[in-house]
Protein backbone atom coordinates (compact mmCIF):
# COMPACT_ATOMS: atom_id res chain seq x y z
CA UNK A 1 0.00 0.00 0.00
CA UNK A 2 1.62 3.40 -1.27
CA UNK A 3 2.64 5.69 2.27
CA UNK A 4 1.53 9.08 2.19
CA UNK A 5 4.89 11.00 2.36
CA UNK A 6 7.90 9.53 4.11
CA UNK A 7 8.13 10.10 8.09
CA UNK A 8 11.82 10.99 9.49
CA UNK A 9 11.36 7.99 11.32
CA UNK A 10 10.63 5.53 8.37
CA UNK A 11 12.11 1.72 8.31
CA UNK A 12 14.64 1.49 5.75
CA UNK A 13 16.63 -0.84 5.08
CA UNK A 14 20.13 0.17 6.07
CA UNK A 15 23.01 0.13 2.94
CA UNK A 16 26.24 0.87 2.92
CA UNK A 17 25.51 3.05 -0.44
CA UNK A 18 28.09 5.85 -0.94
CA UNK A 19 26.45 8.64 -2.71
CA UNK A 20 28.01 11.68 -4.52
CA UNK A 21 25.71 14.54 -5.18
CA UNK A 22 26.13 16.96 -8.68
CA UNK A 23 24.85 20.70 -7.40
CA UNK A 24 25.13 19.69 -4.26
CA UNK A 25 25.10 23.91 -3.28
CA UNK A 26 21.25 23.98 -4.86
CA UNK A 27 17.99 24.00 -3.16
CA UNK A 28 17.37 20.97 -3.49
CA UNK A 29 20.61 19.91 -3.20
CA UNK A 30 21.78 20.95 0.28
CA UNK A 31 18.37 19.75 1.66
CA UNK A 32 19.16 16.11 -0.02
CA UNK A 33 22.54 16.41 1.77
CA UNK A 34 21.39 17.67 5.20
CA UNK A 35 18.57 14.85 5.24
CA UNK A 36 21.14 12.09 4.23
CA UNK A 37 23.78 13.46 7.12
CA UNK A 38 20.84 13.17 9.11
CA UNK A 39 20.98 9.10 9.59
CA UNK A 40 24.58 8.42 10.42
CA UNK A 41 26.42 5.17 10.05
CA UNK A 42 22.64 4.34 7.66
CA UNK A 43 25.40 5.19 4.09
CA UNK A 44 28.93 5.10 3.11
CA UNK A 45 30.19 8.46 2.32
CA UNK A 46 27.94 11.10 1.25
CA UNK A 47 30.14 13.64 -0.97
CA UNK A 48 28.77 17.28 -1.85
CA UNK A 49 30.47 18.09 -4.98
CA UNK A 50 29.59 21.89 -6.74
CA UNK A 51 31.02 24.40 -8.64
CA UNK A 52 31.27 26.78 -5.98
CA UNK A 53 32.67 26.20 -2.31
CA UNK A 54 30.50 25.67 0.67
CA UNK A 55 31.53 28.05 3.29
CA UNK A 56 32.32 26.60 6.75
CA UNK A 57 29.25 27.91 8.39
CA UNK A 58 27.13 25.37 5.38
CA UNK A 59 29.25 22.62 5.90
CA UNK A 60 27.18 19.36 7.82
CA UNK A 61 29.02 17.11 9.66
CA UNK A 62 29.93 13.69 8.49
CA UNK A 63 29.39 14.91 4.44
CA UNK A 64 32.82 15.00 2.45
CA UNK A 65 32.43 18.14 0.30
CA UNK A 66 34.77 18.86 -2.87
CA UNK A 67 35.04 21.56 -5.78
CA UNK A 68 33.64 19.68 -9.13
CA UNK A 69 32.66 21.21 -12.73
CA UNK A 70 30.41 18.49 -13.96
CA UNK A 71 31.55 19.32 -17.53
CA UNK A 72 34.97 18.23 -16.07
CA UNK A 73 36.02 14.34 -16.73
CA UNK A 74 38.16 14.17 -13.48
CA UNK A 75 34.52 13.60 -12.10
CA UNK A 76 35.29 10.09 -12.58
CA UNK A 77 38.02 10.16 -9.95
CA UNK A 78 35.90 11.66 -6.89
CA UNK A 79 33.22 8.77 -8.03
CA UNK A 80 36.09 6.12 -7.82
CA UNK A 81 37.83 7.59 -4.84
CA UNK A 82 34.69 7.44 -2.99
CA UNK A 83 33.90 4.17 -4.12
CA UNK A 84 30.53 5.82 -5.25
CA UNK A 85 27.47 3.69 -5.43
CA UNK A 86 25.17 6.20 -6.23
CA UNK A 87 25.33 9.44 -7.91
CA UNK A 88 22.35 12.09 -7.85
CA UNK A 89 22.48 14.78 -10.60
CA UNK A 90 21.47 17.42 -9.51
CA UNK A 91 23.71 20.26 -11.29
CA UNK A 92 21.45 22.40 -13.52
CA UNK A 93 20.79 26.22 -15.15
CA UNK A 94 17.27 26.40 -13.58
CA UNK A 95 17.02 30.35 -13.29
CA UNK A 96 19.94 31.93 -15.51
CA UNK A 97 21.31 34.99 -14.62
CA UNK A 98 22.40 38.01 -16.87
CA UNK A 99 26.04 36.72 -17.30
CA UNK A 100 24.77 33.89 -18.87
CA UNK A 101 23.93 32.63 -22.05
CA UNK A 102 22.40 29.85 -24.00
CA UNK A 103 25.85 28.18 -24.97
CA UNK A 104 26.46 28.36 -21.28
CA UNK A 105 23.84 26.61 -20.14
CA UNK A 106 23.42 23.93 -22.97
CA UNK A 107 27.25 23.40 -21.85
CA UNK A 108 26.18 23.47 -17.88
CA UNK A 109 22.95 21.21 -19.00
CA UNK A 110 23.56 18.97 -21.76
CA UNK A 111 27.72 18.50 -22.07
CA UNK A 112 27.36 18.71 -18.27
CA UNK A 113 24.97 15.75 -18.11
CA UNK A 114 26.87 13.79 -20.61
CA UNK A 115 30.02 13.69 -18.73
CA UNK A 116 28.35 12.53 -15.78
CA UNK A 117 26.86 9.63 -17.65
CA UNK A 118 30.13 8.92 -19.17
CA UNK A 119 31.92 9.10 -15.89
CA UNK A 120 29.34 6.73 -14.45
CA UNK A 121 30.32 4.07 -17.06
CA UNK A 122 33.58 4.45 -16.81
CA UNK A 123 33.60 3.90 -12.91
CA UNK A 124 30.78 1.58 -12.95
CA UNK A 125 28.55 2.94 -11.09
CA UNK A 126 25.27 0.93 -10.22
CA UNK A 127 23.21 3.74 -10.42
CA UNK A 128 22.29 7.28 -11.46
CA UNK A 129 19.41 9.28 -9.84
CA UNK A 130 18.55 12.28 -12.38
CA UNK A 131 16.48 15.28 -11.52
CA UNK A 132 14.61 15.77 -15.22
CA UNK A 133 11.85 18.24 -15.19
CA UNK A 134 8.12 18.17 -16.84
CA UNK A 135 8.78 21.11 -19.09
CA UNK A 136 10.44 17.74 -21.38
CA UNK A 137 7.74 17.08 -22.32
CA UNK A 138 7.24 20.75 -24.50
CA UNK A 139 4.56 23.28 -24.67
CA UNK A 140 2.28 21.95 -27.21
CA UNK A 141 -1.35 22.80 -28.10
CA UNK A 142 -1.79 19.00 -28.30
CA UNK A 143 -0.33 17.82 -25.32
CA UNK A 144 -3.47 15.80 -23.46
CA UNK A 145 -4.93 17.03 -19.95
CA UNK A 146 -2.77 14.92 -18.02
CA UNK A 147 0.77 13.59 -19.09
CA UNK A 148 1.97 10.38 -17.75
CA UNK A 149 5.48 8.61 -18.19
CA UNK A 150 4.59 7.31 -21.64
CA UNK A 151 4.25 10.66 -23.08
CA UNK A 152 6.63 11.50 -25.89
CA UNK A 153 9.34 13.78 -25.07
CA UNK A 154 8.92 17.56 -26.77
CA UNK A 155 11.00 20.04 -24.94
CA UNK A 156 10.74 22.79 -27.29
CA UNK A 157 13.49 24.73 -29.16
CA UNK A 158 12.65 27.88 -28.37
CA UNK A 159 12.76 27.11 -24.87
CA UNK A 160 16.61 26.45 -23.95
CA UNK A 161 15.27 24.28 -20.54
CA UNK A 162 12.87 22.37 -22.08
CA UNK A 163 15.08 21.54 -25.17
CA UNK A 164 17.92 20.75 -22.49
CA UNK A 165 15.90 18.74 -20.72
CA UNK A 166 14.70 16.63 -23.77
CA UNK A 167 18.59 16.59 -24.77
CA UNK A 168 19.46 15.01 -21.51
CA UNK A 169 16.78 12.42 -21.33
CA UNK A 170 17.11 11.21 -25.11
CA UNK A 171 20.93 10.53 -23.73
CA UNK A 172 19.99 8.72 -21.02
CA UNK A 173 17.35 6.45 -22.79
CA UNK A 174 20.43 5.83 -25.36
CA UNK A 175 22.45 4.42 -22.14
CA UNK A 176 19.44 2.41 -21.07
CA UNK A 177 19.61 0.33 -24.37
CA UNK A 178 23.26 0.41 -24.90
CA UNK A 179 24.39 0.01 -20.66
CA UNK A 180 21.08 -1.88 -18.92
CA UNK A 181 23.46 -2.71 -16.42
CA UNK A 182 23.50 0.97 -14.76
CA UNK A 183 20.13 1.71 -13.09
CA UNK A 184 18.60 4.72 -13.81
CA UNK A 185 15.85 6.93 -11.64
CA UNK A 186 14.28 9.92 -13.19
CA UNK A 187 12.07 12.54 -11.45
CA UNK A 188 9.98 14.64 -13.81
CA UNK A 189 8.99 17.60 -11.75
CA UNK A 190 6.41 19.57 -11.94
CA UNK A 191 7.37 23.55 -10.37
CA UNK A 192 9.06 22.76 -7.05
CA UNK A 193 8.03 25.49 -4.32
CA UNK A 194 9.15 25.61 -0.78
CA UNK A 195 9.25 27.91 2.17
CA UNK A 196 12.81 29.52 0.64
CA UNK A 197 11.74 29.11 -2.95
CA UNK A 198 12.25 32.29 -5.28
CA UNK A 199 12.80 31.96 -9.44
CA UNK A 200 11.50 33.33 -12.43
CA UNK A 201 8.12 31.41 -12.03
CA UNK A 202 7.26 32.79 -8.34
CA UNK A 203 7.76 35.92 -9.48
CA UNK A 204 4.75 35.65 -11.27
CA UNK A 205 2.88 35.70 -7.96
CA UNK A 206 4.43 39.03 -6.18
CA UNK A 207 3.37 41.37 -8.28
CA UNK A 208 0.32 43.71 -7.27
CA UNK A 209 -2.12 41.86 -10.08
CA UNK A 210 -1.52 37.46 -11.12
CA UNK A 211 -0.80 37.74 -14.86
CA UNK A 212 -2.32 35.79 -17.61
CA UNK A 213 -3.50 35.38 -21.17
CA UNK A 214 -6.33 35.67 -22.52
CA UNK A 215 -8.23 32.56 -23.25
CA UNK A 216 -5.61 30.10 -21.68
CA UNK A 217 -6.34 28.38 -18.38
CA UNK A 218 -2.57 28.12 -17.56
CA UNK A 219 -2.83 25.05 -14.81
CA UNK A 220 0.36 24.55 -12.92
CA UNK A 221 0.96 21.22 -10.74
CA UNK A 222 3.38 22.06 -7.56
CA UNK A 223 5.80 19.53 -5.53
CA UNK A 224 6.62 20.38 -2.00
CA UNK A 225 10.16 20.30 -1.92
CA UNK A 226 10.33 17.74 0.82
CA UNK A 227 7.96 15.58 -1.08
CA UNK A 228 11.47 15.89 -3.54
CA UNK A 229 14.21 14.70 -1.11
CA UNK A 230 11.42 12.44 0.25
CA UNK A 231 11.79 10.35 -3.06
CA UNK A 232 15.29 11.11 -3.28
CA UNK A 233 16.04 9.17 -0.23
CA UNK A 234 13.85 6.97 -0.82
CA UNK A 235 15.52 6.00 -4.35
CA UNK A 236 19.14 6.03 -3.16
CA UNK A 237 18.00 4.01 0.24
CA UNK A 238 16.00 1.27 -1.60
CA UNK A 239 18.39 1.18 -4.90
CA UNK A 240 14.91 2.18 -7.10
CA UNK A 241 15.00 2.60 -11.15
CA UNK A 242 12.56 3.61 -13.34
CA UNK A 243 10.79 7.20 -14.66
CA UNK A 244 8.00 9.25 -12.77
CA UNK A 245 6.21 12.07 -12.92
CA UNK A 246 6.81 14.29 -9.20
CA UNK A 247 3.57 16.57 -8.61
CA UNK A 248 1.02 16.58 -5.74
CA UNK A 249 -2.28 15.58 -6.54
CA UNK A 250 -4.55 18.13 -8.81
CA UNK A 251 -3.57 21.13 -10.25
CA UNK A 252 -3.95 25.00 -10.05
CA UNK A 253 -4.77 27.71 -13.03
CA UNK A 254 -3.65 31.44 -12.61
CA UNK A 255 -7.32 32.54 -12.10
CA UNK A 256 -6.91 30.31 -8.87
CA UNK A 257 -3.57 30.87 -7.77
CA UNK A 258 -5.24 34.82 -8.02
CA UNK A 259 -7.75 33.53 -5.86
CA UNK A 260 -5.94 32.10 -3.31
CA UNK A 261 -3.62 35.27 -2.79
CA UNK A 262 -5.92 37.93 -2.93
CA UNK A 263 -4.95 39.13 -5.60
CA UNK A 264 -6.53 40.09 -9.00
CA UNK A 265 -5.94 38.33 -12.13
CA UNK A 266 -5.48 40.01 -15.20
CA UNK A 267 -5.75 38.27 -18.45
CA UNK A 268 -3.64 40.00 -21.60
CA UNK A 269 -4.22 39.50 -25.42
CA UNK A 270 -1.26 37.19 -26.37
CA UNK A 271 -0.63 39.37 -29.71
CA UNK A 272 0.82 42.41 -28.05
CA UNK A 273 2.30 40.67 -25.00
CA UNK A 274 4.15 38.69 -27.82
CA UNK A 275 5.55 42.11 -29.30
CA UNK A 276 5.99 43.62 -26.11
CA UNK A 277 8.64 40.69 -25.26
CA UNK A 278 9.90 41.13 -28.96
CA UNK A 279 10.40 44.53 -28.40
CA UNK A 280 12.23 43.98 -24.78
CA UNK A 281 13.99 41.10 -26.43
CA UNK A 282 16.10 43.24 -29.02
CA UNK A 283 16.43 45.90 -26.51
CA UNK A 284 18.63 43.31 -23.76
CA UNK A 285 16.26 43.81 -21.34
CA UNK A 286 14.80 40.06 -20.71
CA UNK A 287 15.99 36.83 -21.69
CA UNK A 288 13.07 35.79 -22.93
CA UNK A 289 11.63 35.36 -26.40
CA UNK A 290 8.37 36.44 -28.48
CA UNK A 291 7.50 32.10 -28.74
CA UNK A 292 8.48 31.43 -24.90
CA UNK A 293 4.75 32.69 -24.34
CA UNK A 294 3.64 29.36 -24.63
CA UNK A 295 4.97 28.84 -21.30
CA UNK A 296 1.63 30.33 -20.16
CA UNK A 297 -0.13 28.87 -23.18
CA UNK A 298 0.25 24.97 -23.34
CA UNK A 299 1.27 23.71 -19.50
CA UNK A 300 2.31 20.23 -19.05
CA UNK A 301 -0.25 18.79 -16.56
CA UNK A 302 1.84 16.03 -14.89
CA UNK A 303 -0.34 12.67 -13.75
CA UNK A 304 1.66 11.51 -10.69
CA UNK A 305 -0.70 7.83 -10.96
CA UNK A 306 2.67 6.24 -11.26
CA UNK A 307 4.59 7.67 -8.61
CA UNK A 308 1.90 6.44 -6.56
CA UNK A 309 0.95 3.17 -8.13
CA UNK A 310 4.56 1.81 -8.64
CA UNK A 311 7.36 3.47 -6.68
CA UNK A 312 4.58 3.74 -3.88
CA UNK A 313 4.93 7.17 -2.42
CA UNK A 314 2.12 10.08 -2.63
CA UNK A 315 3.28 13.01 -2.10
CA UNK A 316 2.34 14.79 1.50
CA UNK A 317 0.80 17.84 -0.29
CA UNK A 318 -1.37 18.59 -2.95
CA UNK A 319 -1.13 21.25 -6.18
CA UNK A 320 -3.08 23.52 -3.41
CA UNK A 321 -1.79 22.42 -0.10
CA UNK A 322 1.78 22.97 -1.43
CA UNK A 323 0.57 26.69 -3.06
CA UNK A 324 -0.76 27.71 -0.04
CA UNK A 325 1.99 26.66 2.16
CA UNK A 326 4.31 28.12 0.11
CA UNK A 327 2.54 31.29 0.00
CA UNK A 328 1.82 31.47 3.64
CA UNK A 329 5.47 30.79 4.36
CA UNK A 330 7.13 32.48 2.08
CA UNK A 331 4.95 34.87 -0.27
CA UNK A 332 1.85 35.76 2.28
CA UNK A 333 3.61 39.03 3.04
CA UNK A 334 4.04 39.95 -0.58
Amino acid sequence: MPARGLASGMSITPSATSVLITGARGYIGRQLVARLAGAPGTLGAIVSTDILETPDRDRVPGVIYRLADVRDPALADLMEQYRTDCVVHLAAVVTPGRDTDTELEYAIDVDGSANVLRCCLKRNVPQLIVISSGAAYGYHPDNPPWLDEDAPLRGNDSFPYARHKRLIEELLARARREDPYLRQLIFRPGTILGERVANRLTALFDRRWVLGLRGCDSPFVFIWDQDVVNCLELGIREQRSGIYNLAGDGALTLREIAGRTGKPYLALPRRPVQGAIALLHVAGLTGYRPGQIDFLRYRPVLSNARLKSEFGYTPRKTTAEAFDCYWRLAGGSR
